[in-house]
């Protein structure tokens, strides 16, 4: 069975295509185009009623929210491909911790600056730049708690790579490209190494240059 994966390919979007690449999973993209506001067509809505992307369909299964997609195919093809999830339970509660550090503290900054710098001529609004200053002192601080666990750990959840690390991926990857702010990563010893590791992984490279 091919995985359909809805959403353009960048974003959180990208978090589900590299999980898939990792467990040795067959898929498919369909694209949505939110500039032209697919993500609100009622057949798109049927799938996801939030209006949000990606959105996978595995047989008769439909699933949102990258991150419950990531952990629903680490647990479900947990001894096949990349094992993503650790090999104790307390791995397993490391994982989600950092899994839940990137969703909520992590995220919330990088997509702001994600918007604002790279999408607001696009959506028809002039970027905050009070707005994209304040993001980027919040990412620094938690790219900071980063940096002082890499020091202790080769990876977010211990010694191992993991969803963890990969859910940081898609959004990294504009900072230091399309956005210019690569200087963030580098000015942090270990967060910097810990992104030469992860960014390098052939599961990414196949997976972050898809349009």
């Amino acid at each position: 069975m091919v995985v359909k994966v809805y959403g353009p390919a960048y974003g959180s979007t990208k978090r589900v295509l590299v999980c898939l690449v990792e467990k040795g999973i067959d898929f498919e993209t369909v694209p949505v185009d939110l500039i032209k506001g697919e993500h609100k067509h009622p057949d798109y809505l049927a799938l996801q009623p939030f209006g949000a992307v990606p959105v996978i369909q595995d047989g008769d299964y439909t699933l949102y929210e990258s991150r419950a997609i990531i952990r629903y195919y680490a647990e479900k093809y947990k001894d096949q491909g990349t094992d993503l999830l650790g090999k104790t339970i307390e791995e397993r509660g490391l994982v989600e911790q950092w899994v839940e550090v990137e969703a909520h503290n992590y995220h919330p900054p990088i997509y702001t600056l994600t918007i604002q710098i790279l999408f607001a001529s696009k959506m028809g609004f002039t970027a905050d730049e009070n707005l994209i200053k304040e993001s980027e002192e919040k990412l620094g601080k938690v790219m900071d708690l980063y940096e002082e666990r890499l020091s202790k750990s080769k990876y977010l959840a211990g010694d191992f790579f993991s969803l963890a690390d990969l859910s940081n991926l898609p959004f990294t990857q504009r900072l230091v490209s399309e956005m210019g702010k690569e200087y963030m990563i580098r000015q942090r010893k270990h967060v910097s190494a810990w992104w030469d590791d992860i960014s390098t992984r052939p599961s990414w490279l196949k997976v972050k240059d898809l349009l």
